[in-house]
């Protein structure tokens, strides 16, 4: 079964839902020591992160900023772990290629644990680096790359 996945900006009606989802992630996907730091990030509004919605519930978020010319950072990509298996997560990492490939950029940087690393594989992201407990004690932090057009387009 396909869920059928709608994206709309961030906004603070979001929030709780938003840490929920982290805590529900926590500590599989996610170091417990970073949700202070996720709840930082979204009482500042961030520009690019969007909500993934299905059937009116918030089904995960994920934000797409800019870090340099012609590249941008994937941030705190989640998903609600009751929405596994529907396929949102190919649905978000679809909407990641079309916003970058419309913003002209060559490659997406992703921060990801050991043990999300793999799913980011799947759709073409190659491991850059590793920092061993990098999110924290026993979460290693996978420094990868998406790359979206050859620069050469």
């Amino acid at each position: 079964m396909t869920a059928d996945v709608t994206f709309r900006p961030y906004s603070r009606s979001g929030r709780a839902a938003c840490l929920g989802i982290f805590d529900a992630n926590c500590s599989e996907f996610f170091a417990p020591n970073e949700r202070d730091d996720y709840a930082a990030f979204l009482d500042k509004d961030p520009a690019g992160y969007e909500l993934c919605i299905v059937n009116g519930q918030v089904a995960g978020a994920f934000g797409l900023g800019g870090t340099g010319t012609r590249r941008a950072g994937l941030s705190w990509i989640m998903l609600d772990p009751r929405f596994q298996g529907l396929g949102i997560g190919s649905a978000v990492m679809a909407r990641v290629r079309a916003l970058a490939g419309a913003a002209g950029l060559d490659v997406v940087d992703i921060a990801a644990s050991h043990k999300s690393a793999p799913f980011f594989a799947r759709f073409g992201a190659i491991t850059t680096g590793t920092i061993r407990d990098g999110w924290g004690p026993g979460m290693h932090r996978v420094d990868m790359v998406l790359p979206i057009r050859k620069s050469d387009d």
